[in-house]
């Protein structure tokens, strides 16, 4: 740190001694928390290879591999059939979960509305509901207390229905968050029976326990396609949107993505888009309410942040280096599974077609061999002048390759622009000394609701729209 103080180090779950886990311990954290079965050796070895009544198993954690296997021969690792049974009852049809000939064309008709000219249209918008959410808090000098995971997730949500739904999911933030954190919490935890590769006919309890917040996604996007196709259908002019680019699309052929492809990638972006730009935020918000001398930094840039000038972001070197930091230590989404379709070699490792290959970043963003002081937080790494020396598959909060998330750069903006409007006006403080302790479900949460103290800076109020 700057200060010569110690850097300061979240707290993370106890690290196994080593032993390759049982089946009942396995299945039981699987359930309840899959990043509690890395052990130490996880973190110190480049790679980690064996065998289970699963098959055979590779952890890969080492920048070339992950580079063989995210981009060099992607075209030989899939999506695994576990995240297919967890995630697919909602987004089977999304860009997330499909493969091959499906992913390629969905991802050709998306890929205009995620360029970087696009991209720069959607700054102004951005901090307009940033500075709305932010002013709606009403903090004073006594400050108030906010639940952060609900308030950075009703952030995201808004700045997505404005951005990429033109506020047609305007007042609705509060429904999808509940229905969301149901899913999150029950649906999407993985369940032993997905685990030994069980019939889908068979009942999984947590599938039932999410079976209202599945069918509330499901009716309130299926009135969302029916209004906007009944718009464009009218010879009415649509918006130039997500959801419009969905729906007028066209493949080489003149065929139409089916209703089901349009409601799982809306979906997709609604569930996985806003939820983990919501967790990178909190946890930011965290780690910022531990370190002053770092909030203060981002405040000055703050202070000057203006949503017109084209070169905004340059302004704003050490926001985007304690939001990349974060998502070092907190990966939105901690682990990616591979299937192997086809014998294979990584890392000096001769591996079996079907084999289980895992890149997980939240091993790799903290691997002993990677980085210094690994568990530190240390926002400097991220900076113009030192993040040249990170090795692109060290570091991959937004995955790698042909299939690297088409949203990092919607992501990364919204979070840099929120973050200046959030400490343009206020201070962040922490309400205990107890650390959050962090729990995989699906992305990187807090266990127990994060909280934390806002107050009023003394300075002038910003203007509505956030551009002076």
């Amino acid at each position: 740190m700057a200060d010569g103080s110690p850097p300061f180090r979240p707290a993370i779950p106890p690290r196994r001694a080593g032993k390759p886990l049982s089946l009942l311990p396995f299945l039981w954290i699987s359930w309840r928390d899959p990043i509690q079965m890395w052990s130490e050796r996880h973190f110190t070895e480049p790679q980690l290879h064996g065998r289970s009544a699963f098959g055979e198993i590779l952890v890969v954690s080492h920048p070339q591999g992950v580079r063989h296997v995210l981009t060099e021969n992607a075209a030989n690792y899939e999506k695994g059939d576990l995240q297919r049974r967890v995630l697919g009852p909602m987004l089977a049809q999304g860009l997330l979960l499909t493969e091959g000939g499906a992913w390629r064309r969905v991802r050709r008709i998306l890929a205009p509305l995620f360029t970087p000219a696009k991209m720069a249209t959607l700054n102004a918008r951005m901090a307009e509901v940033c500075f709305a959410r932010v002013a709606a808090w009403s903090l004073s000098a006594r400050g108030r207390v906010l639940d952060i995971d609900s308030e950075m997730s009703g952030l995201t949500f808004d700045i997505l229905s404005a951005t990429m739904f033109s506020d047609e999911l305007g007042g609705e933030a509060r429904g999808f968050e509940r229905a969301l954190n149901q899913f999150l919490a029950n649906g999407a935890r993985i369940d032993p029976l997905d685990v030994l590769g069980a019939p889908d006919w068979a009942p999984r309890l947590g599938r039932l326990a999410s079976f209202r917040s599945a069918r509330f996604f499901e009716r309130r996007v299926t009135t969302l396609v029916e209004a906007r196709r009944a718009r464009i259908e009218a010879g009415e002019t649509a918006p130039p949107d997500l959801l419009t680019a969905l729906l007028v699309a066209r493949d080489e052929h003149g065929d139409a993505l089916s209703d089901e492809e349009v409601a799982a990638n809306i979906l997709t972006f609604i569930l996985a888009g806003h939820e983990t730009t919501a967790r990178a935020l909190g946890w930011t918000l965290h780690l910022l309410s531990r370190q002053p001398d770092y909030m203060a930094r981002l405040q000055a840039e703050a202070d000057a942040f203006d949503a017109a000038d084209p070169k905004w972001a340059e302004g704003l070197p050490w926001t985007r280096a304690v939001l990349e930091e974060t998502m070092r230590l907190f990966p939105p989404a901690p682990t990616m599974a591979r299937k192997a379709l086809a014998d294979d070699e990584i890392g000096g490792q001769v591996i079996k077609a079907g084999a289980t290959v895992i890149i997980s970043p939240w091993i790799l963003q903290r691997h002993a061999l990677l980085w210094d002081d690994p568990d530190a937080f240390r926002p400097e790494r991220f900076l113009p002048e030192n993040r040249k020396a990170i090795d692109r598959y060290a570091y991959i909060p937004f995955s790698a390759g042909p299939r690297v998330c088409i949203g990092a750069a919607f992501a990364l903006q919204e979070a840099m622009i929120a973050l200046a409007a959030i400490l343009r006006v206020a201070e962040v403080e922490p309400l205990t000394r107890v650390e959050p302790r962090p729990v995989h479900q699906i992305t990187l949460r807090s266990r127990e609701p994060m909280r934390l103290r806002l107050r009023a800076r003394r300075r002038p109020t910003p203007s509505p729209t956030g551009i002076d």
